[in-house]
C-alpha cells in the first residue's frame, strides 16, 4: 500500500503564505510525475501544479503565486503558496502518476490537507 502523506495546511489570512509538503516512498517521489490537486466544496477536483523529469506545469490561477518543487533526498514534494486568496480555500491533495506501455497507468493519492484562506 503506497502512502502519500500531506501536511502544512491550515488557516491563513488573505495575502498570506503556506507551504504544503507531501512525503512518500522514494521510488514514487523520484520516478512518478508528482502533482498537487485541490477540491473546493461543491466543485470538481482540479490540477494545481505538477512536476516531472521534463519540468513543471501550473494551472493558470497558480502560475504567478505557487511554486512546486521536488526534494528527492528527502522523498518530498512541496507546494509554496503565496498571495493566497479566499478562493484558494480547498482540500489539497498530493498525487503520483505514472504511465507505462505494458503496465498501464498507476496512480496514488494522499488523504488531503485543508487550506482555508479567511480573515
Amino acid at each position: 500500500q503506497v502512502q502519500l502523506v500531506e501536511s502544512g495546511g491550515g488557516l491563513v489570512q488573505p495575502g498570506g503564505s503556506l507551504r504544503l509538503s507531501c512525503v512518500g516512498p522514494e521510488n514514487i517521489i523520484t520516478i512518478y510525475r508528482m502533482a498537487w490537486y485541490r477540491q473546493a466544496p461543491g466543485k470538481q477536483r482540479e490540477l494545481v501544479a505538477s512536476v516531472d523529469n521534463f519540468g513543471t506545469n501550473y494551472a493558470r490561477f497558480a502560475e504567478d503565486r505557487f511554486i512546486i518543487s521536488r526534494d528527492n533526498p528527502n522523498n518530498r514534494i512541496y507546494l509554496q503558496m503565496n498571495s493566497l486568496k479566499p478562493e484558494d480555500t480547498a482540500v489539497y491533495y498530493c498525487n503520483a502518476f505514472r504511465k507505462r506501455l505494458i503496465v498501464g497507468t498507476t496512480e496514488y493519492w494522499g488523504q488531503g490537507t485543508q487550506v482555508t484562506v479567511s480573515s
